[in-house]
């Protein structure tokens, strides 16, 4: 899961605990050393969200079935294709301004994703993940920030001709995910 996915299931909580949600991909360590508790504990809440999805029988059945070079980045891909379906199938206007808003007020990022987080709300990613091109242009960018051959830009036509089993994918995971870890 991505922003809008870690949003969606973090918005019964306070913004600190959405901050959190929000910006834990970029914490390193144990959250309770340098961050608020409502956010140490909204990081906790995105990673417990990723390992129950990262051990999820649905995710397991996706890599199984993705290109054998691109397999160990798939995960990466994934995040942005759930925020995808989230953002298409759960549209949340005053959601998405809550996560701009909260990201805006807080002023401090983790160095990872702070020069991310302007370009982020500056260019809507939230909404604009509704856009499947948009999503895998983001999946594809995402690669040229790691080491190596882009393997996920190489994913990418696969998620195109995949797109009707990752639907039906998403819909499986999705309430799965929500009945189980939803902070509402």
């Amino acid at each position: 899961m991505n922003f809008l996915a870690h949003a969606w299931l973090a918005r019964g909580g306070n913004d600190a605990f959405l901050y959190g949600n929000l910006i834990a991909d970029g914490v390193k360590g144990d959250p309770g050393d340098d961050w608020a508790a409502e956010v140490a504990r909204g990081i906790r809440h995105h990673r417990r969200v990723d390992a129950w999805v990262d051990d999820h029988a649905v995710i397991r059945g996706v890599r199984a079935r993705a290109p054998r070079p691109q397999r160990r980045v798939v995960g990466i891909a994934l995040d942005l294709v759930w925020d995808h379906f989230v953002a298409r199938d759960h549209a949340d206007v005053a959601l998405i301004a809550r996560c701009y808003r909260v990201l805006e007020s807080q002023g401090v990022a983790p160095n990872r994703l702070a020069p991310m987080i302007p370009v982020l709300i500056e260019d809507d990613w939230l909404s604009r993940y509704a856009d499947f091109g948009f999503t895998c242009q983001a999946i594809a960018g995402l690669g040229r920030r790691l080491s190596g051959p882009n393997r996920l830009a190489e994913l990418v036509p696969w998620l195109h001709a995949d797109y009707p089993a990752l639907e039906r994918d998403f819909q499986r995971l999705w309430p799965a995910l929500n009945q189980a870890l939803c902070a509402d």
